[in-house]
């Protein structure tokens, strides 16, 4: 799997501790990579990253990525080939009540990692994670491609326009030789077992129904590229592996990961499928008191995904779904044989 090109690698990921970071670094580790993580804390509990025992099978360090001396301190001293940074700020609400803290994270980490890599001769590849929410959303009916404007009303959206920007004119001024390569990927709203965080749909679900409760929803006919965490992982280190292995086509470049146009799915079509794995699904809506402003409508063009890499999705909605939710049903079913390692691994 992807060339066999992480077996013994020297791989750093930021932001390891996270939803996301969690099943990347499993996945790395199964790939034989030689893994090592820096995060800020434990972002949720439970924790997937504790419930996988990571921090045994990995080199695991808690900084902050605003701070560069600690960080490149960790960087020599390990000295990774590659990174992958996905260490952020990445709720759109907690955005909204803490704007400094997401925009000095999401911007000042990208341009830490960057800095370090255009000054050591160590990291040969880096691989930033930014998101979807990175355009300019004008909510229209098309997918957004790599070249389209970035932006964004809310400080979430203007932190990861930021950091492509930022990102953009690394790779524009420092790596336009073959010593790193450079690529930002972008995804979409990605959902699958072990996410705990906050403000996000399907945790708030989950956490809500396993005490049955109901869940509480602000806009149930908002729209979004659903795709579970596999699916853009598998994207990352697609690119990651193309990098590694000097492909000029994917060096200095930005790529989406998104579902097929038919898994864009409202909020209420993603609880009703839902409902079809989980008893006494119920839920309510409230909207939000702040009035703050989200996306109606999201959904991103793959092509050059297609095309450069090879790169196609491979879950259907209906699977992604199921997926997730025989995650958490064996999590919160009082299943003492459920194993959540070899649980996640099976899924990978």
């Amino acid at each position: 799997m992807f060339n066999n090109v992480y077996k013994n690698r020297k791989v750093l990921i930021t932001g390891h501790t996270g939803f996301k970071g969690s099943w990347l670094a499993a996945w790395l580790i199964q790939l034989g990579a030689e893994v090592y993580g820096y995060s800020i804390d434990i972002p949720s509990q439970p924790s997937h990253f504790e419930k996988l025992g990571l921090d045994k099978q990995m080199i695991s360090t808690f900084g902050d990525v605003r701070d560069i001396n600690a960080l490149k301190a960790f960087t020599d001293k390990h000295k990774p080939e590659i990174v992958f940074h996905l260490a952020a700020q990445p709720i759109v609400r907690r955005a909204f009540a803490n704007p400094l803290e997401t925009i000095q994270t999401n911007v000042i980490g990208v341009s830490n990692i960057l800095e370090i890599a255009r000054n050591v001769d160590y990291i040969e590849s880096v691989v930033i994670i930014t998101s979807d929410k990175c355009y300019e959303n004008v909510e229209w009916t098309f997918g957004y491609r790599e070249v389209d404007q970035l932006g964004g009303e809310d400080p979430y959206s203007a932190s990861k326009g930021a950091a492509e920007i930022i990102a953009s004119t690394y790779m524009r001024s420092y790596f336009k030789d073959n010593r790193v390569f450079v690529a930002t990927v972008r995804a979409g709203n990605v959902i699958g077992g072990g996410d705990w965080a906050k403000d996000r749909l399907i945790p708030d679900a989950v956490r809500a129904w396993s005490i049955n409760e109901p869940l509480v929803i602000r806009n149930p006919s908002a729209t979004r590229p659903w795709q579970h965490v596999l699916e853009p992982l598998s994207g990352y280190l697609l690119v990651g592996s193309e990098l590694i292995r000097k492909n000029v086509l994917c060096k200095n470049q930005s790529f989406n990961f998104g579902p097929d146009s038919n898994v864009n799915k409202t909020v209420e079509q993603v609880l009703s499928e839902m409902s079809k794995s989980w008893q006494n699904v119920k839920w309510e809506v409230v909207p939000d008191k702040n009035n703050h402003k989200e996306a109606g409508l999201l959904k991103l063009c793959c092509d050059k995904a297609h095309h450069l890499i090879n790169w196609y999705p491979t879950l259907s909605f209906e699977e992604t779904i199921e997926f997730t939710m025989s995650w958490y049903r064996n999590f919160y079913g009082n299943n003492s044989n459920f194993n959540v390692s070899e649980y996640t691994n099976h899924q990978i």
